[in-house]
């Protein structure tokens, strides 16, 4: 009797030990059109919406890809919730059981409500577009049952407003207001990140690595060290700027695409992370994935892109690292000016390589090491005419050697050493084997 209502007990507070996928069609028998329409809406708005920076843009890529997944998982028979396994997050709304449920709806008022929350700056526009975006998809996939598309979307909401409260916990609530601080003294000192050719005297987002993260075993990763200050032509401090330098008087036309492709600009594109979501995209559509893989690449890809911005961060405003523009400036060539302009923040370690490493790596977890792809995301771009180059697709045998470039890309724009990339790359791929080892299935 006694081991009789330990089990009930037990059932009552894990309510995923019960049955899922109640009436209604489960969501591995779905297609990904709702997926990827709102995932396509949300890198307009990551464009669109003033002061979304890389670290700003990364984080509301993670919450809303957690969004998704979680108005679809108890429609999914073998995942589970993510509740209880990310930081702060202890519980999440529950579907009613022995009811149906219509995922493409939760889903759509899932992300409806997220996006809403978390692009609130958003122009008129932009907010019509979502309104419009939610009525359409709405109004294709509602079933027969008016009670059924009620629960659905109510759900949906729910489970917005649930993580939308729990993201305002993190330290980064309403980020793009605060990109550049009054209030940072910036650090004095041998070797220290100091404004570039862009004239920025505030770096950016300097309090962002105190975020929280949403891994637990991310958020104690130690704080890699990079190598000591030297400007003697013999230590290896030197030689990895003297590298930089050199190889930026003699970049290759085709250098010169990557360099750009990756480049990302906030002002032109959907950031460095946007980016990486993107692929994120264009895998869920070269496999043809259901509506399960398709969430889940999502929250994976969304809680990577975020981890990395926040651990990268701690490491750039732990040691100010100067920027290729600074050392080789004062140290080989006064007048030397990268093919890229540097971004106003320090260069230990690279966010493109953190960032890129992690999403490789999730997706890798979901997709497989083989997976072939061509990374189309800036074909509509008009001509680079400053630097004589066009936006062309590229092609990669998998996640990683496209993560790779990307990384390289820094090193050929001018404005990254290989220690900041390599040592990225490393950290990256950390962060993302931590999300794929957390208990996602039942």
């Amino acid at each position: 009797m006694l081991l009789l209502l330990s089990l009930l007990q037990s059932c009552r507070q894990n309510p995923e030990s019960e049955a899922v996928n109640p009436g209604g069609q489960s969501a591995d028998k779905l297609t990904n059109e709702v997926a990827l329409k709102w995932s396509a809406m949300q890198l307009r708005l990551v464009r669109q919406s003033a002061g979304f920076s890389p670290p700003v843009a990364s984080r509301a890529l993670g919450f809303a890809g957690i969004t998704m997944y979680e108005a679809a998982v108890p429609g999914i028979s073998d995942r589970r919730s993510l509740a209880g396994q990310l930081q702060g997050l202890s519980t999440l709304p529950q579907i009613e059981a022995g009811k149906s449920y219509n995922w493409n709806l939760s889903v759509n008022a899932a992300e409806a409500a997220i996006l809403r929350s978390l692009h609130a700056n958003a122009s008129a526009a932009a907010k019509t577009a979502v309104d419009s975006l939610e009525s359409a998809l709405f109004a294709r996939f509602k079933s027969a049952s008016q009670e059924e598309n009620d629960r659905s979307t109510d759900f949906g909401k729910r489970v917005a407003d649930a993580i939308f409260a729990w993201s305002k916990t993190d330290g980064g609530h309403e980020g793009y207001t605060r990109n550049f601080p009054a209030d940072y003294s910036l650090p004095v000192g041998n070797g220290f990140w100091r404004p570039t050719e862009n004239g920025q005297k505030i770096p950016m987002q300097p309090y962002w690595g105190r975020n929280r993260l949403f891994v637990g075993a991310s958020s104690t990763m130690p704080v890699p060290e990079p190598l000591p200050i030297s400007t003697s032509p013999t230590s290896q401090y030197y030689a990895q700027y003297l590298e930089v330098y050199t190889k930026n008087m003699t970049l290759t036309q085709t250098e010169k695409e990557i360099s750009i492709w990756w480049a990302d600009d906030p002002s032109e594109t959907f950031t460095p992370p946007g980016h990486s979501y993107n692929l994120a995209r264009i895998a869920v559509k070269t496999s043809n994935a259901n509506l399960s893989r398709s969430v889940e690449a999502f929250a994976r890809v969304g809680m990577a892109v975020a981890d990395a911005f926040v651990h990268c961060w701690k490491c750039k405003y732990a040691f100010m690292n100067e920027r290729p523009y600074t050392f080789v400036r004062r140290a080989i060539d006064p007048s030397w000016v990268p093919f890229w302009p540097a971004p106003p923040f320090p260069g230990y370690t690279s966010g493109h390589a953190t960032q890129s490493a992690a999403a490789a790596t999730v997706l890798t977890g979901l997709f497989g090491d083989d997976f072939a792809f061509t990374d189309d995301s800036h074909v509509s771009r008009v001509r680079d005419t400053k630097r004589n180059t066009d936006f062309k697709a590229r092609s990669f045998k998998s996640f990683w050697e496209s993560a790779e470039e990307s990384a390289f890309s820094r090193f050929l724009g001018g404005i990254h050493t290989r220690q900041d990339n390599e040592t990225g790359l490393r950290e990256g791929r950390t962060l993302g084997r931590n999300i794929n080892t957390l208990n996602w299935t039942k």
